[in-house]
């Protein structure tokens, strides 16, 4: 017999744990699917903005976060060349004084948020894959199946957030968006130094020949170091260093076209080996479709310069779960009450775009700045002139405008 739900979460990432969180709360029946154990690294920048801390308090995940989180961050900067410019971020009004931007790994931040969303009471199904979705008139049957034992299990729901990654293929409409290679297409790296001179307030972001990235202070005293390069870019990298791997090579060309990496890594030592995805596929994609609805990643990428990308996902999740549970004939009818899914996809994208197209409208058009020798060239001069263009850049980017239509999840301080 099929074990039944009123909505199955596909992915237990940060997006799909605080949907899964806020709907179990609500008394909804939520299963989660998640393909990989947990405790896992991942390609992210890591950093969480201040206006997403309050969120995760109610999510309850806040207080077990920040005993490890790494320091406030209060200043931004670019690091391009021989330039260094840093900034004092703008104040988050509306936000306690205790809400601020701070970093944590993603192997710490994703098992604490599906440790939340199970004491909930949301099924964690983990490690367990999508294999296959069959549609009915009030739901779906998804076949799941344990990566380890290759058990299957039919899971039946009314409704299903995809909060899948951006570049994962499945049954899901919401996936395998595959595109043909291009020259153009970025890659992301990332990973972890001890003992880094970066000042522990300051969050760079560094612009280097064909691509971009950023350096925080995380958890257990690391420096994170992502990046996100082009397809051609990193081909001139291999050919310079073809004894090293990706990564490193990725790092000798950041180092030798940025100074303030340089310095940033001078004594350091390597905390763990270099991660790499992609190709990144940034812009919006869809909110789903009849009772398929998609958060996180699965709705859009933004460009990882801005440091957002968490935040929009938790953020975003926050938007679906609060449109759900206005509408209870959701949870008892599902897919069969079109036109409440419908009317809840309709102010949930209306939502979505309000807070965060302005978001991916700027992080698109600082890559497209930063990633070309030139404009860079021309931007950094700018920002030597006026660095307090810096703050305004990350006021643009969303992280001192709290959460618009729900008041209420964003406000407050941290537990």
């Amino acid at each position: 017999m099929a074990d039944q739900y009123d909505a199955i979460v596909v992915g237990g990432g940060p997006s799909g744990a605080a949907a899964a969180t806020l709907l179990a709360r609500a008394g909804w029946r939520v299963g989660v699917i998640e393909k990989v154990s947990f405790p896992r690294r991942k390609v992210c920048g890591e950093f969480i903005s201040a206006t997403t801390w309050p969120l995760l308090g109610q999510l309850g995940a806040a207080g077990q976060l920040l005993k490890i989180a790494g320091p406030p961050v209060r200043r931004v900067g670019v690091y391009a060349g021989k330039v260094m410019v840093t900034a004092k971020l703008a104040s988050t009004a509306g936000l306690a004084p205790t809400a601020v931007g701070r970093a944590v790994g993603r192997e710490h931040l994703d098992t604490v948020l599906l440790q939340s969303a199970a004491i909930a009471g949301a099924t964690i199904w983990q490690p367990w894959t999508l294999a296959q979705f069959v549609e009915y008139d009030a739901g779906y049957d998804c076949i799941i199946v344990d990566k380890v034992t290759r058990e299957t299990r039919v899971l039946q729901a009314r409704i299903i957030i995809a909060a899948h990654g951006s570049w994962e293929g499945g049954p899901l409409p919401t996936q395998d968006l595959r595109r043909p290679p291009r020259r153009s297409d970025l890659f992301g790296f990332k990973a972890h130094f001890m003992g880094s001179p970066l000042p522990h307030d300051l969050m760079p972001l560094l612009a280097f020949p064909g691509g971009y990235g950023g350096m925080v202070h995380t958890d257990a005293g690391r420096v994170s170091l992502s990046c996100c390069i082009r397809r051609d870019q990193l081909e001139r990298c291999r050919r310079r260093a073809p004894d090293a791997r990706a990564g490193e090579a990725v790092l000798l060309h950041i180092a030798s076209s940025c100074k303030g990496v340089s310095l940033a890594l001078a004594g350091t030592r390597s905390a763990g080996a270099w991660l790499s995805a992609g190709p990144l596929r940034t812009g919006s994609r869809t909110f789903g479709r009849g009772g398929i609805f998609a958060v996180g990643n699965a709705a859009a990428e933004t460009h990882p310069i801005v440091a957002e990308g968490i935040s929009i996902a938790i953020q975003s999740a926050a938007l679906l779960s609060e449109q759900l549970i206005a509408r209870p004939e959701l949870r008892r009818h599902g897919a069969g009450a079109p036109s409440a899914l419908e009317a809840a996809r309709a102010d949930y994208s209306a939502a979505w775009r309000t807070n965060f197209s302005p978001r991916l409208f700027v992080a698109a058009a600082f890559a497209s700045v930063f990633t070309r020798p030139g404009a860079t060239r021309v931007a950094t001069t700018l920002l030597e002139r006026f660095p307090q263009l810096l703050a305004l850049g990350a006021r643009w980017s969303g992280k001192a405008q709290p959460l618009r239509g729900m008041m209420s999840t964003c406000e407050g301080t941290p537990p």
